[in-house]
């Protein structure tokens, strides 16, 4: 350990490499040493490279500014696009609670003849199940409340509850084989998310942020947006970590913006703090972070500099981009009423659609209130009706302004649904428990092969019977539109070449790629 220099009580400098320490842990620490060493010593050098990638990496390009910006280094070094792209940037419409599949696209019209029949043991076999029904002395079946109807030249599927998802169908690739590890929320969220059911490793936001960078100086590389909850729903809690960039640089992390108020907390300066003094005030606290830098060597304060740049050009570029006022009235036509209420899925979907004009690479947008367990019938109609227009809308505004050729729109939750009820069934009403066998999803856009519905369930929509996509394989797939070999967009942390997809193996679902 070492001690403050002015310290008169100094003893002799601890030598880790004489401690009875594992030989791997102390070539781990000498490493760790040497690069903060050279950090400290470079520190000036580094804080000019953070600076200059503000100029813009685009401008920088062409001048030998790659090895002297870590970042863009960082992209030369994993050799990234590892192929063409078929999308540049993406939208995430993440339905946090786990939506049930047999109401919405995984049609199972057998079902209804068994009304209140228990589900056979040889369909559900020895899964794992909840807390929340084993104790259930019966497991009877819930044939879906709504009708379906097709739709398109493809003849698809599609619930009453999703009429403006019935328009785009033609569109979609559907895959209704998706599966995961998890069957409680916080796993299950985390391991679609993250590739990992435990927290502190990155999100597929701040992979992307890692791996490709910015298209755009003045916004961030990742936003999320969070959805208002409706108190109707049962809204399960969603947190930072889930666009958290974990042992990546916080400069990865995804970046919040309120649903209410200013969307970026402290956007307007202070009354009687304008825009010269505030500049000058931030030169000031860079020199400040500069000099920490030379002094520590901690790569984090070089994303410090970089966000605080950052947050100063957004007091500009955010008022801009939720600034609605000149949409045309087709655009209200489009989203519907609910658009122009700041925090509502709508809006949202504008706000995307926007941001996508503006070349952020990914944006995440949050709707809770999936997790039905009881009065289904009375709470998934709010849900469908929250969502399914605004999704049509956000498709259909990205294909007409021809940004939908180059970005991939993903709609997803973390589990699906069991067919059987949780409580009470009746004629009316019923509740589905957490089901991670299958459940359906939806992408459209760059990379994917429109029109088409990738995989199969059983009559009970309960296994998977066909081409399955594993939640690992479903991220690899979605690298894989973006450029991005999932086996090779690595970063070396606590001795592996940690990954999106995991230590397990993965592969790209190329059925699902056009």
């Amino acid at each position: 350990m070492k001690q403050h220099p002015l310290c008169s009580d100094c003893e002799p400098e601890l030598d880790i490499t004489q401690l009875p320490i594992p030989a791997g842990l102390k070539r781990e620490w000498s490493a760790v040493e040497t690069r903060r060493r050279f950090l400290g010593r470079s520190g000036k050098v580094l804080g000019w490279a953070a600076l200059a990638s503000l100029f813009g990496e685009a401008a920088l390009r062409g001048h030998g500014a790659d090895a002297k910006n870590p970042a863009l280094a960082t992209r030369n070094n994993l050799g990234l696009p590892h192929f063409a792209p078929k999308a540049k940037r993406a939208i995430y419409l993440f339905m946090s609670g786990g939506p049930p599949q047999m109401d919405l696209l995984d049609y199972k019209p057998n079902l209804a003849s068994q009304f209140n029949k228990d589900i056979p043991n040889s369909v559900r076999g020895n899964q794992q199940l909840t807390g929340m029904t084993a104790g259930q002395s019966r497991f009877p079946i819930a044939p879906s409340h709504w009708g379906f109807k097709q739709y398109g030249q493809t003849g698809t599927w599609v619930s009453d509850l999703l009429p403006y998802t019935a328009r785009m169908i033609d569109d979609l690739t559907i895959v209704k084989s998706v599966n995961t590890d998890a069957i409680n929320h916080e796993p299950a969220i985390m391991f679609i998310n993250t590739g990992n059911m435990n927290p502190g490793k990155p999100c597929l936001g701040s992979w992307l942020a890692y791996g490709l960078g910015s298209m755009n100086d003045n916004l961030p590389t990742f936003v999320v947006l969070q959805t208002k909850t409706n108190p109707k729903e049962n809204n399960q809690p969603v947190s930072s970590r889930l666009w958290s960039s974990g042992f990546l640089s916080s400069e990865y992390a995804g970046v919040g913006l309120r649903s209410g108020g200013d969307p970026v907390l402290y956007l307007a300066d202070p009354d009687g703090v304008d825009r010269e003094v505030r500049r000058k005030m931030l030169d000031a606290v860079e020199q400040i972070n500069r000099q920490t830098l030379a002094d520590v060597g901690d790569p984090e304060t070089n994303a410090r500099i970089a966000q605080y740049e950052m947050a100063f050009r957004m007091q500009s570029s955010v008022p801009e981009l939720t600034d609605l006022s000149k949409e045309p009235q087709s655009t209200w036509d489009l989203y519907g009423p609910e658009a122009r209420v700041p925090g509502t899925f709508a809006y949202n979907c504008l706000l995307a659609r926007r941001m996508a004009e503006r070349n952020v690479r990914f944006v995440q947008v949050y709707k809770r209130g999936w997790d039905v367990h009881g009065d289904l019938v009375g709470t998934l109609p709010i849900l469908c009706q929250e969502t399914d227009r605004p999704c049509y809308a956000l498709v259909t505004d990205l294909k007409r302004r021809g940004l939908l050729d180059d970005t991939l729109v993903i709609w997803a939750g973390e589990f699906g649904r069991t067919v059987y009820s949780q409580g009470g069934l009746s004629a009316d009403n019923y509740g589905r428990d957490h089901h991670p066998r299958c459940f359906t999803t939806w992408m459209v856009g760059g990379g994917v092969k429109p029109g088409i519905t990738y995989g199969e369930t059983d009559d009970y929509s309960y296994n998977v019977v066909k081409d399955p996509v594993h939640v690992r394989n479903f991220n690899a797939t979605i690298l894989a539109c973006l450029g991005i070999d999932h086996n090779r967009l690595t970063y070396d942390f606590q001795g592996l070449d940690q990954r999106l997809t995991g230590p397990a193996p993965a592969y790209v679902v190329k059925g699902l790629l056009a």
